[in-house]
């Protein structure tokens, strides 16, 4: 089975291979030749991830880059970790960590653009603050906010001030709020899950996952203290996350879920049902389980650490949550399960990896079946009505997270860093 993922994979890339031929072509003339989730930098990351392994030439890495950079980049306040520079900013800094002296002057400007923009937003936060306010998901989440600016600067520069002063942030944001009344977590949005006012959110909510909630920043805290890069009241705040998280978790005959969000209703009685639900990384068990994992080996808290373990374990076995996860893709799908689970594997207790990693075959199959043809696999995956070739939901996501649990190898690259998972 993993030979079989990895003929997939190969076919990805191939019909990946330059931009001017690949299925989707146009997303070099629109918005996506920014985007890291949906469009250019992220299928360069695949091939960037290829390379690096010694599966795939530099040439078609470097065509990718060359398309996304053939007209300015969008910067500064109307940019974020994955649109832009910055989205450039990863998957350049991958490839220029396996080749050295390459694109050097090109990352020392994305650097110092990367840290301008995260102190332009950390000066936002701070008045924010002072104002009384409430934070917006943008503000602090990974996709847009300033964890994922943490994230780029703590692999580029981790003991630089901004980096420090993003850990600063983050731990204030665990700090509970006074609002009309009633205390509320520190990450409290007035929006609704989308970012934007929404009548079903009339009060806001306390968003849970790893993409856009407290999830991604427990995940960023857990591994800048493994690294050894420290805030002040730095555990004290991975505590405090683990705590609410406590206090959220549903447990079900077949292990624990949580909710993708609080609402005010459900803070005041402190009970919201979850019934089954995509265990995935972006919202779901998976991407929290893989923060609490990487808390516990923070921490030093095996207890913590093999509780987490064994609740990745319960989600890629349970058939009621594993049934309500529809595709293969790295943000809800299948790929991206098979992706945290070889993860979570590599830095696993003796008690689960061998568990953990016997799951993977099944895992694998979800994404591709055995027997089935791998050419017309990747076919199917790159035309759709409207086909989405990219890292959060298409075919070079699914390429990419099915590298590591295919080859039994972790990845050569930093690539999986923008979603927190390493």
């Amino acid at each position: 089975m993993p030979h079989a993922a990895l003929r997939l994979v190969d076919e990805i890339a191939d019909r990946l291979a330059y931009p001017d031929t690949a299925p989707g072509a146009t997303a070099a003339t629109d918005w996506r030749r920014q985007s890291l989730g949906h469009g250019l930098p992220g299928i360069a990351l695949l091939h960037v991830e290829r390379a690096a392994a010694g599966l795939g030439p530099w040439d078609r890495a470097h065509a990718w880059l060359s398309a996304a950079t053939r007209e300015p980049l969008t910067s500064g306040p109307d940019s974020h970790p994955f649109y832009g520079a910055p989205a450039l900013a990863h998957t350049l800094a991958c490839a220029g960590d396996h080749l050295p002296g390459s694109y050097r002057a090109a990352l020392d400007a994305l650097d110092q653009q990367m840290a301008a923009d995260a102190r332009r937003r950390l000066a936002a936060a701070e008045q924010r603050m002072a104002a009384g306010q409430l934070p917006a998901l943008a503000e602090f989440d990974a996709i847009r906010g300033l964890t994922g600016y943490g994230a780029y600067l703590l692999r580029r520069r981790p003991n630089c001030d901004t980096v420090r002063a993003i850990l600063d942030y983050l731990v204030e944001l665990t700090q509970p709020l006074d609002r009309h009344g009633e205390t509320v977590p520190g990450w409290w949005t007035a929006s609704g899950p989308s970012g934007r006012t929404d009548s079903r959110y009339p009060d806001g909510h306390a968003n849970t996952g790893v993409a856009h909630g407290i999830g991604g920043v427990l995940a960023f805290l857990s591994l800048a203290a493994h690294r050894g890069t420290m805030a002040g009241g730095h555990r004290e705040a991975i505590r405090s996350i683990l705590a609410w998280l406590d206090r959220w978790r549903v447990d079900t005959a077949r292990g624990p879920v949580w909710p993708y969000w609080v609402t005010l209703p459900a803070l005041r009685t402190g009970h919201l049902p979850v019934g089954p639900q995509r265990p995935s990384w972006c919202y779901g068990t998976a991407g929290l389980a893989r923060a609490q994992q990487l808390a516990g080996i923070a921490l030093g808290d095996r207890t913590r650490q093999l509780a987490a373990e064994n609740d990745l374990l319960s989600a890629l076995t349970d058939p009621n949550q594993l049934g309500t996860t529809t595709d293969s893709g790295l943000c809800h799908g299948f790929a991206g399960l098979a992706h945290i689970a070889a993860r979570a594997a590599d830095d696993a207790l003796p008690a689960t990896t061998g568990q953990i990693r016997a799951v993977l075959p099944s895992i694998l199959a979800a994404v591709h079946p055995p027997g089935s043809d791998a050419a017309a696999a990747a076919t199917e995956l790159l035309h759709t009505p409207e086909p989405d070739p990219g890292l959060l939901d298409g075919a070079a996501g699914i390429g990419l997270a099915l590298l590591a649990p295919a080859t039994s190898t972790p990845p050569r690259t930093s690539w999986d860093a923008c979603l927190l998972i390493a």
